[in-house]
Parts: structure tokens; C-alpha cells; sequence
């Protein structure tokens, strides 16, 4: 599916966070999210999932309007992964995983053999199926990040919205959880404070100040000048010795 936004601005109690936002991802694109803290990330992804309204400009899927869409068509389509999300009902990963299906749930339409393979399958791609049964108050913020990831992927959706899905993650689970979502066939957008991170993604956006300053493909856009101008840093790139692949090293600009 592909994902635009057309002039999008949203604020809150009268402040701006969001101006004259425009994007456009193509089907089964990754498009990474990178900015400083407080240049609009969250708050542009919340808008792609339609759990805010847009103060100006629309979102749309495959050129329908998000706004024309029923709250369950939009969650049988795109998924969200939040920075945090909690609960104080004791209720177990798999519980919290199979809320996945809910958008697919009817009463024609029960729970079947189908719902349970998914879920099955989602819980081993991020390693939680040996803690299926745990109640969710004593995970560690790292399982419960991937338990997100989870039940997000438990609604097949077609477009995947990540807010930095891998703060909390040892660096193992980081690299797995990050080659599962670069081997889906589908539209994601994800935030990322890595900037190494970002340079895996198809094409990388810079937010800066709520607006969309630069968008391409990542070796264009994450220059040394956009580094020192947007994060701070200085910056040098080196060839990886094992893969050959290029690697930012930054120093700070102060």
C-alpha cells in the first residue's frame, strides 16, 4: 500500500508541533524517520495511524483519505508500534499478542485454528514464545517492547508504523527484530535514533522543528553538513572491515 501525507500540520492547545508536512511511501518501501528529540516523529506517525486528527492536510492509503475510513478498516490495514503502552489488567503475552486479531474478529467471523497459527508465528519471530504464558506486569521494558512489535504483526498489516521499536532491545534482539522488518513485504515507516540504523532503510526523512526537512535516499541526505546542522555532531564515514558496508562515526560539534 502506499502511505501519503499531503500538508499535514497538527498542535496542541494552540501549539504548532506538526507545519506543512508531505510524504509520500511507496509500496513495501522502508522509510526511516530520524530527528532530534521534540522534532515531531511521534506525532507525525500517530497522525499516519489515524489516532489523531490532522489540524490541516490528510493522510491517505492508495489515495483514500484516511478520515473516510472506519476505525476497524484502518486497523485491519496498518499497525503502530508506540514508544510506550502500558496496561494494569494481569493479562498474559499471548493474551496481549492475540489483541492482533481483534480487527478481523466478528461474530461471523470468530476465533479460528487460523488466529492461533499467527499468533504462534508473530511470538517466535520476536523470540517470546517460551514466555507466552508471563503475565505482562513482569516483563522487562525490552520483552514488552517486543511483545508491541508482536501484536502489531499479528494484524498483518499492510503498512507498519514503528516509533523507535528498538529503545529497550539488548543488541541482539535490535538486529533481529530490525531484519524482520526489512524482509516484510510491506509499506513501513520507522523512527530511529540510530542514525546506522537508518542507512539500512530504502529511503530516510529528516523532522526538525515539526517539518519534514529533507527526504531521500540515506547516503544523499545524512551528510556531514545535515549532521552538524540538524544533531550537533561531526561526522566521518568508514568502510565496514567485515561487510564493506559504509559506517557513520560522530563526535560531538561543541
Amino acid at each position: 500500500m502506499r502511505l501519503t501525507a499531503e500538508q499535514l500540520a497538527w498542535s496542541v492547545h494552540g501549539t504548532p508541533l506538526l507545519a506543512d508536512v508531505n510524504l509520500t511511501v511507496e509500496p513495501g518501501q522502508t522509510f526511516g524517520l530520524v530527528g532530534p528529540n521534540g522534532s515531531g516523529k511521534t506525532s507525525l506517525l500517530r497522525l499516519l495511524a489515524g489516532l489523531n486528527k490532522p489540524k490541516a492536510g490528510r493522510v491517505s492509503i492508495d489515495s483514500q483519505p484516511l478520515h473516510t475510513l472506519k476505525q476497524r478498516a484502518i486497523a485491519q490495514s496498518v499497525a503502530l508500534v508506540e514508544q510506550q503502552a502500558d496496561t494494569t489488567d494481569r493479562i498474559t503475552v499471548h493474551q496481549v499478542v492475540s489483541l492482533g486479531r481483534t480487527p478481523f474478529l466478528s461474530a461471523l467471523r470468530p476465533w479460528s485454528t487460523e488466529d492461533d497459527a499467527i499468533v504462534a508465528q508473530v511470538l517466535a519471530d520476536v523470540d517470546m514464545v517460551h514466555m507466552a504464558d508471563r503475565l505482562w506486569h513482569t516483563l522487562s521494558g525490552g520483552e514488552r517492547q517486543r511483545v508491541h512489535i508482536a501484536r502489531a504483526l499479528a494484524q498483518q498489516p499492510k503498512i507498519l508504523l514503528l516509533d523507535e521499536p528498538t529503545n529497550h532491545l539488548d543488541i541482539r534482539h535490535q538486529l533481529s527484530i530490525l531484519e524482520l522488518v526489512r524482509q516484510l513485504p510491506i509499506t513501513v515507516v520507522i523512527s530511529l535514533h540510530d542514525l546506522n540504523q537508518a542507512m539500512e532503510c530504502d529511503r530516510i526523512g529528516v523532522m526538525d522543528g515539526g517539518r519534514l526537512i529533507d527526504s531521500g535516499l540515506p547516503q544523499d541526505i545524512l551528510t556531514p553538513n545535515r549532521l552538524q546542522q540538524t544533531f550537533g555532531v561531526y561526522a566521518h564515514v568508514i568502510d565496514d572491515p567485515v561487510d564493506g558496508k559504509q559506517v557513520m562515526r560522530f563526535h560531538s560539534a561543541i
